[in-house]
């Protein structure tokens, strides 16, 4: 299934990982109304599992792709240490709080509502929540996977992620 996976990577690396980053941001969602929410079927809000899922698809995988060679390309210091502390800070200090805008501003459009309303009720515990977990993930990450299956890491480990996001963002003031 890897090998499989990798041959897609190697033909198609931006639609790969936007069809990868959709589905798991759709399945993020479905975890949130479904495991934590408890909605039940008749209640689940699939609208709201597909804006997760086009915001995955269409923003966030074909931009973390380009993003992870970025940071392979132009982030290479004189040790391996310090190159992913710096990948991880650049990680951390550019990229995560522009995805975090991205994400929420829109949502809000999307449910068709305020998008700097919505970023300044989320984006703070949002971005404190994003410390608490990213640094660790992306310093393993950056330092033991490969290039082109950095996305899918990321992915997997956002489906709790994405799970929080989902919830934050349905979430009432």
């Amino acid at each position: 299934m890897l090998r499989w996976y990798q041959s897609k990577l190697a033909k198609r690396p931006i639609l790969t990982a936007s069809i990868t980053s959709a589905v798991l941001f759709g399945s993020g969602d479905v975890l949130a109304q479904q495991a934590v929410d408890r909605r039940g079927l008749a209640k689940h809000d699939f609208a709201r599992t597909s804006r997760m899922a086009l915001y995955g698809g269409a923003v966030f995988g074909p931009i973390a792709t380009k993003w992870f060679g970025i940071l392979q390309r132009h982030v290479v210091l004189g040790s391996v240490a310090t190159t992913t502390a710096a990948r991880v800070a650049a990680d951390q200090l550019v990229f995560a709080p522009i995805q975090l805008t991205c994400f929420l501003s829109s949502m809000a459009i999307m449910e068709g509502s305020d998008p700097v309303e919505k970023w300044k009720n989320a984006f703070g515990p949002a971005y404190k929540a994003n410390l608490a977990v990213w640094p660790f993930v992306q310093a393993v990450n950056f330092t033991f996977v490969p290039l082109e299956l950095r996305v899918l890491v990321v992915n997997v480990v956002s489906l709790g992620w994405n799970c929080f996001l989902s919830m934050m963002n349905s979430a009432k003031k």
